[in-house]
């Protein structure tokens, strides 16, 4: 390869490289809120809790990382309290042009989220489960985001049974920490 073609392309590289982190980022401007560490209390059909949560990138940007740990402290029903935990990955399904969620959930579920909507300001992302493993057939599970400001959020957990209505099984606010 000639000296002008190699220049050419080492000034090229740059530019190119760039347009992809561009084009990358783009496609993470609606979650890249998350990014970070937060904590929050909420209430559920376990009781109450206090969250510990955190967003990161993984694997060269390609995927966001949550892990969430949720403890209940002790009840007439479960004298030792309770802790709950999850980690989940977000992914951008290209085919689809769509985010997708899955988690896995130490009480051995498994559930896979397509995102169904964005609000067009940005603040709601509501997500609704295309499959959940280890859980009798039909049920459904919605998790809501609704974006307060720059560094609150409050989740809302949803299941549905079979051939009815979501009901709120948790509500929390994140708080960043």
């Amino acid at each position: 390869m000639g000296k002008m073609k190699k220049l050419f392309i080492l000034l090229l590289f740059p530019t190119f490289i760039q347009a992809q982190t561009t084009k990358q980022d783009s496609i993470w401007k609606p979650m890249k809120f998350f990014i970070g560490q937060w904590t929050g209390t909420g209430e559920s059909e376990a009781g109450k809790g206090e969250y510990e949560r955190v967003y990161n990138f993984v694997l060269g940007n390609q995927f966001i990382e949550t892990k969430n740990k949720t403890t209940y402290p002790p009840t007439d029903k479960k004298p030792k309290g309770e802790v709950h935990e999850d980690i989940g990955y977000i992914s951008y399904d290209k085919g689809r042009k769509k985010f997708v969620l899955r988690q896995f959930h130490i009480e051995s579920f498994v559930n896979t989220y397509i995102l169904d909507s964005i609000l067009p300001d940005n603040r709601t992302i509501v997500f609704i489960t295309e499959q959940i493993e280890n859980i009798p057939t039909g049920w459904k599970a919605r998790e809501t985001y609704k974006i307060i400001n720059d560094n609150e959020f409050v989740e809302i957990f949803e299941l549905a049974e079979p051939n009815k209505d979501f009901f709120i099984y948790s509500q929390t606010t994140f708080k960043r920490k």
